[in-house]
């Protein structure tokens, strides 16, 4: 049979090899062992195979002739294939004709028993989909078969056929993997994972291909989010595969193992990165599934989607669902600038103020406060942040509304906001219907027609814990019912906003302004999740209670007509009583809005200090955390020089020598290396522990520079596709395909409005090193002591305050 090989390959050398480079390459492949789980056939007919290529290439005449046919296989090699289809039926591999073969590609004939031997040689050599074509036969019932004994034991050699498909395809999608066709990594594992599952064999290889599907499932998600809106079926799936780690996670902050290598912090990077390629929708729905776990995190990011939806959308009904999970949050996190923006939209104006008054944001406060100034309260302040809050900190960090202006005046002029905040409950809308000022009336009126938008005094709380739920009601209906409500399009909002814009046009927001609102890790217990199950309203909603009209002028003035009469039949006697009884009330009255100052007072210290107390661990106003290795304070060039860099290439090469030496000390690589070097010197160290290998190394180390480089930018969000990096082999790297890590993707926030980070949190570090190994199987050394002499490029990374090695390659 004639497979598409050539002893140069076999050996793995160029045709102008010395003979000095085909013994060691000889001894090099000889000592280089496959896989233990294969049998002692495959084993033997591999090194017959590279004993046969040594054998032809050692001897002068025979290398020779061999070069001479070598060269000439371009053009000889399809008339040869021609022939050997026509006489020679023993020229199929399995079901695969030679007329399929490259016919420029060289080829070498060899014994049937000697197929398992050059399946697996061709998969050392990288040659998987070319396993995949020759080997497949066999397993699938066609016209390839072991049974008659032609290939070597019908089960043994089926056992390392199908061991050899399989890490054909582990391989194959680790290096697609590499080449970020993460789908097409995904296929060739699952299909590995699956012949192993159908034929009950080698569990530990299907642990691997699982270890990597787990590994890969964040890969997969970006790849098929960054698809197109038009691509459903795969968005929904990248989504499903979303939910399946929450759920294995126990959560968007659980603890559990997901076997995707990220830890709670990574996951949150991980998190913030893919929300720039979802919608509004996908992530309201996402999140208020997690909410409802609890999940504080996922509490805020549902609050996010929201009122991104209820304000570009303009729902205002989901826009008071988010101010319902903000009071879920308000006792352990100041959220009041949150829920003055809620309320505004609301149009709840007096608990919007109450709600500045108690927030603890002093840079965020001071900008509305500087454009509140020709005003008796803050609502044009407010108007102007929360256009630019939705603007700056909401839309960027939702695909559908990157690009969606924040206007006010459009959200109030919609006749479906103003409907529904017509149409609140009669009993909660009581609580907040108060109207402006006369001064502030008197002040907008100069500026604006004279119909206002009487959505803007609208109000309802749908029974939140407002700071304002314990007094009591302040009702004007005199002055409510004359406000006049003809006209959409001028309201006070455009009035506020327009008197800002001119007053003030180059203002912005202060540069700390995007800090103001974070939660903590921690859930409140206890709490009743709010159901998923709320569907979006249609418009006009049909669930809210229509408030009973209001009274005609006429009925009012009867009305009034009638409590003079009654007032003038009061009998004389009620008259003495009135003093005492009025003093009576205004000390009840006096006493329980003292009680309600104190509440006040001490709500505001309790929250405070539980501010204080509670260290503040995602902010979701700005990216979570840069996808580098978090936030971590600015460095100088003092903090990593020549002599610490030499420590920690000294640390590394340490911990090296203790996981790949004879007491695999495989835990000692956690202290130096970080993903992806971590996974593949651990895969290497674990690969020498199973095979009974291992090494003693001698390390002569010279630091040449040391360069350090700001934080990563944040990602490009024009080009979608996440991108992977892999380190490079060092120094005596094992053979084993080693997978990437699955944060390589995530290197940046995918948020377009995020600022670069200028902390020197990484650093280059080239080196000299001499590096000596001796190798040892079974305790007894093999071969004389290697000795490299190489310069390194280290890329080093600032973790938890410790500089780690992230990967290296050969200068």
């Amino acid at each position: 049979m004639r497979i598409p090989l050539d002893y140069y390959r076999i050996l793995g050398l160029p045709i102008q090899a010395t003979s000095d480079q085909l013994r060691q390459a000889h001894r090099d492949r000889t000592l280089q062992l496959p896989r233990r789980e294969y049998s002692d056939a495959a084993i033997t007919t591999r090194k017959q195979l590279i004993d046969q290529a040594y054998a032809v290439l050692s001897d002068a005449e025979h290398r020779q002739r061999y070069d001479t046919s070598f060269l000439a296989k371009t053009y000889e090699f399809s008339a040869e294939t021609d022939l050997l289809s026509a006489h020679a039926p023993s020229a199929y591999i399995g079901a695969v004709d030679t007329a399929e073969i490259d016919p420029h590609a060289p080829s070498i004939e060899i014994e049937q028993s000697q197929l398992i031997g050059a399946l697996l040689i061709l998969q050392e050599l990288g040659e998987y989909e070319l396993v995949l074509k020759l080997g497949r036969p066999f397993l699938t019932g066609g016209t390839a078969t072991l049974k008659d004994g032609r290939y070597g034991e019908p089960a043994i050699v089926f056992s390392d056929v199908v061991l050899t498909v399989a890490s054909a395809c582990l391989e194959l999608g680790r290096e697609q993997w590499q080449q970020t066709q993460y789908e097409n990594a995904s296929e060739a594992l699952e299909t590995g994972q699956q012949l192993l599952l159908r034929e009950g064999l080698f569990a530990n290889v299907r642990g691997e291909i699982q270890s990597d599907l787990y590994r890969l499932r964040p890969y997969r998600i970006l790849e098929l989010l960054a698809a197109s809106q038009e691509a459903v079926d795969a968005r929904n799936k990248g989504i499903g595969l979303l939910q399946a780690m929450l759920q294995d996670r126990g959560g968007m902050d659980g603890v559990n193992d997901d076997q995707s290598g990220l830890n709670v912090d990574d996951f949150l990077r991980f998190i913030q990165q893919i929300r720039a390629y979802l919608t509004a929708e996908e992530q309201q729905f996402l999140f208020e599934r997690e909410a409802n776990r609890p999940s504080a995190v996922a509490t805020y990011l549902a609050v996010y989607a929201l009122l991104a939806r209820g304000f570009a959308d303009h729902y205002p009904e989901l826009v008071q669902r988010a101010k319902q999970y903000l009071t879920r949050l308000s006792d352990r996190q100041d959220v009041n600038l949150e829920k003055a923006v809620c309320s505004l939209l609301l149009g709840q104006t007096e608990e919007a103020s109450q709600a500045l008054e108690l927030s603890q944001e002093q840079d965020s406060i001071a900008f509305i406060r500087q454009h509140s100034q020709d005003s008796p309260d803050l609502l044009p302040g407010l108007c102007l942040y929360t256009e630019r809050w939705f603007q700056d900190e909401v839309f960027p960090h939702f695909r559908d509304l990157a690009q969606c202006q924040a206007v006010l005046k459009e959200y109030f002029a919609d006749p479906h906001v103003q409907n529904y905040l017509e149409q609140l409950p009669e009993a909660e809308a009581a609580n907040h219907r108060v109207p402006f000022r006369s001064s502030e009336v008197a002040d907008l009126s100069s500026r604006t027609a004279p119909n206002r938008l009487a959505a803007v005094t609208y109000a309802s709380s749908n029974g939140l814990q407002s700071i304002a739920e314990n007094r009591e009601p302040v009702v004007n209906s005199g002055s409510y019912a004359n406000w006049e409500r003809e006209t959409d399009h001028e309201s006070l909002i455009a009035a506020a906003k327009a008197r800002i814009t001119s007053r003030s046009a180059t203002a912005t927001l202060s540069s700390d302004l995007s800090n103001g609102s974070a939660m903590p890790m921690a859930e409140r217990d206890g709490e009743e999740p709010i159901s998923e199950k709320q569907e979006l309203p249609t418009r006009p909603t049909e669930q809210i209670r229509r408030r009973s009209d209001r009274p005609k002028s006429e009925d009012s003035s009867g009305s009034n007509r009638n409590q003079q009469s009654n007032r003038s039949r009061i009998a004389p006697q009620f008259a003495r009583w009135l003093l005492p009884g009025l003093a009576l009330l205004g000390v009840i009255v006096l006493g329980f809005f003292l009680s309600l100052l104190a509440k006040g007072w001490q709500n505001t210290s309790n929250q405070v200090a539980q501010q204080q107390d509670e260290k503040l661990l995602v902010q979701l106003d700005k990216p979570l955390m840069d996808l580098g290795d978090g936030a971590i304070a600015p460095v100088t060039a003092a903090t990593l020089d020549k002599e610490s860099a030499q420590t920690v290439l000294s640390s590394w090469f340490a911990a090296k020598s203790k996981a790949m030496g004879s007491t695999y000390e495989i835990s000692q690589l956690d202290t130096i290396l970080i993903e992806p070097s971590l996974s593949a010197w651990r895969t290497d160290a674990e690969d020498l522990k199973r095979n009974g290998e291992y090494r003693v190394y001698q390390h002569d180390v010279t630091v040449e520079s040391v360069e350090l480089l700001p934080a990563s930018a944040g990602l490009d969000t024009s080009t979608p596709s996440p991108q992977v990096s892999l380190p490079a082999s060092e120094i005596n790297s094992s053979t084993t395909g080693t997978s990437p890590s699955p944060m390589a993707a995530a290197t940046s926030s995918g948020t377009p409005s995020s600022a670069v980070s200028t902390a020197a949190n990484e650093a280059r570090v080239v080196a000299d090193v001499k590096e000596t190994t001796e190798i040892y199987r079974n305790g007894a050394v093999e071969g004389s002591p290697q000795t490299d002499s190489l310069r390194v490029q280290y890329n080093l990374v600032r973790k938890d305050g410790e500089w780690r090695i992230q990967d290296w390659q050969m200068l």
